[in-house]
């Protein structure tokens, strides 16, 4: 072949190009994302909207008819199923997996923008989400009371805790305390954890959010002959900020806006409602003014107590390892600055079970690999023989992350598993075509003589192995389904290591058996005295082997030729 000639005569030119083989694969298994499995995209988007008070059967005619008549116009649709609930409609639309899931999405709303209008005015603002299991929370951060702190650090947290926060009159302890800490969490903690590379989204579960509360009177409204429409109306149009224009002459411009929104509890008290006799009705004789908290839309627990949930999504096609270590790494710096009394303490860490899995697979194939080459060592029974196809496998794993990062893959339990499962075809090129080459050199031809006629005579059986090998897995990676886009992975990269082997044992192995002599290829099969430490060690052990396997193969000679 025209690559063994070239590698042959240049193997200078050889030896770089099995090195910028190299070097690119390990700047590429750098920039590789770490995951547990495929990146894979379901084009699946559900429709929510609510509709509320309403009963099933108005939610199916009103709402879900036409939805599902609205979209199902959509080129690509594989299933469209719906289900009206009590206030709820939901239409889930799955596509064809060939359609992107992104596009997608954004027909969907587009057709649903088209239906909003003929919809009832009761009726929400529909909601488009794309199934993506990618967007499922990587970490969870739980914010806990030190139940270590004395009774005096968490009175002085509380204290601290209202100094930092700008609430002037709040007490210590209830719903005050769980509103500070809720403000803290969202002003503070939420936003370093949001400034994480590869964070795309933080969500706080069992917050209590500060709220002004109005309660109506209803024996004064009635006294005063006010209605709750008139105190909502109030309410609104005096808290409110309004631009109103702006004052122009020649020398200058300026703007005028109204500047009225409430900087105070009890300035909501204050509020004009009505006017009865000339005399001013405000909203503090009509009502109670409380400076609370929301009512509880989310509940999170932690060992049956409260807390305060930080779950943390990663941006799409972040690296969740990556992602989870700068999280750690910002909480560890956060702890210095927590207020006395609370604690931080992480209850959700999907890296973990990743690494854990990756780990192992990475294991297992270094295992494989070591044993690939022991076994090898013990049949050659040479150790420059086990060198120069050895270096088979480093090669050809290292060179395949080159393609791995080209094709857009990434390090997960699919692909380390096919690597894990070609560690033996790897080097099955590179045995064969050395053994021919010594069978050439104890022939007495030369070395350069034996490296290129021993590859050439056993280069067209090599290939058709090797083209089998192909043929054989892939067709894996272009299987259809779900199934197809998880083993599409696994297909493609044993297809891209066996062909860098075959590569690297038409080239590498013949230059360094050209110009690297093994002297023992002249006394194989000969008992000759051990003289080295290494004839006295481990020689016993390979010898014995090697003269077992030759004894092994007079016999099955004898065999053939009885029968």
């Amino acid at each position: 072949m025209w690559f063994t000639r070239v590698s042959l005569k240049n193997p200078v030119f050889a030896t770089m190009v099995m090195l910028a083989i190299v070097v690119l694969g390990v700047f590429s298994y750098q920039r590789l994302k770490v995951d547990q499995f495929p990146d894979i995209d379901f084009p699946v988007v559900v429709v929510t909207v609510d509709y509320p008070g309403a009963s099933p059967e108005i939610v199916e005619s009103e709402v879900t008819k036409k939805i599902e008549e609205g979209v199902n116009s959509i080129a690509g649709i594989n299933a469209l199923t719906s289900r009206s609930y009590e206030g709820t409609a939901v239409v889930i639309i799955e596509f064809q997996l060939h359609i992107d899931g992104r596009r997608a999405a954004e027909d969907v709303r587009e057709k649903v923008a088209t239906v909003r209008p003929t919809l009832r005015t009761e009726v929400k603002e529909p909601r488009v989400l794309r199934f993506d299991p990618a967007s499922r929370p990587v970490w969870s951060l739980a914010v806990l009371p030190d139940t270590q702190a004395s009774a005096n650090g968490r009175q002085g947290a509380t204290s601290a805790a209202v100094a930092s926060l700008g609430s002037a009159g709040a007490t210590p302890g209830g719903q005050n305390s769980a509103v500070e800490l809720t403000t803290w969490a969202e002003q503070i903690l939420k936003k370093r954890l949001e400034n994480v590379r590869g964070v795309g989204a933080v969500n706080l579960v069992g917050a209590t959010r500060r709220e002004i509360n109005i309660y109506l009177n209803p024996q004064a409204l009635e006294a005063f002959g006010v209605t709750p429409d008139q105190v909502v109306a109030a309410v609104r149009n005096e808290n409110q900020d309004l631009p109103v224009g702006a004052i122009r002459s020649l020398a200058q411009e300026r703007v005028v806006q109204i500047d009225a929104r409430m900087q105070r509890p009890e300035d909501f008290g204050r509020i004009i409602v009505a006017r009865k006799n000339g005399a001013p009705v405000r909203v503090e004789q009509v009502a109670r003014v409380q400076d609370g908290a929301q009512e509880v839309e989310s509940l999170a627990l932690y060992n049956g107590e409260r807390t305060l949930l930080l779950s943390v999504q990663k941006s799409q096609g972040e690296n969740t390892i990556e992602v989870v270590d700068g999280l750690n790494a910002a909480v560890a710096e956060m702890r210095a600055q927590l207020p006395p009394g609370v604690r931080l303490e992480t209850i959700g860490d999907s890296a973990r079970p990743i690494r854990v899995a990756v780990n192992n697979v990475r294991q297992t194939l270094i295992e494989g690999a070591l044993l690939t080459v022991l076994i090898v060592f013990l049949f050659l029974n040479s150790w420059r023989s086990t060198v120069i196809t050895g270096l088979t496998l480093p090669i050809a794993l290292i060179g395949t992350f080159l393609f791995m990062n080209m094709f857009g893959f990434t390090i997960n339990m699919i692909t380390l598993m096919a690597l894990s499962l070609c560690v033996g075809l790897l080097i099955d090129d590179a045995i064969v075509v050395r053994e021919n080459i010594v069978r050439h050199v104890q022939m007495g031809k030369g070395a350069y003589a034996a490296a290129l006629d021993g590859t050439q005579e056993i280069g067209l059986a090599v290939l058709a192995t090797t083209l089998s090998i192909v043929a054989v897995f892939l067709p894996i990676g272009f299987m259809g389904g779900i199934i197809g886009k998880f083993f599409h992975e696994f297909g493609v990269t044993i297809v891209a290591a066996v062909l860098i082997s075959m590569f690297v044992s038409f080239t590498l192995d013949p230059m360094l058996s050209s110009v690297w002599h093994d002297p023992s290829i002249h006394t194989h099969g000969q008992r000759t005295r051990p003289v080295t430490f290494y004839d006295r060690t481990v020689g016993r052990v390979t010898g014995w082997f090697d003269h077992a396997t030759e004894a092994l193969a007079e016999a099955y000679q004898g065999i053939l030729r009885w029968s």
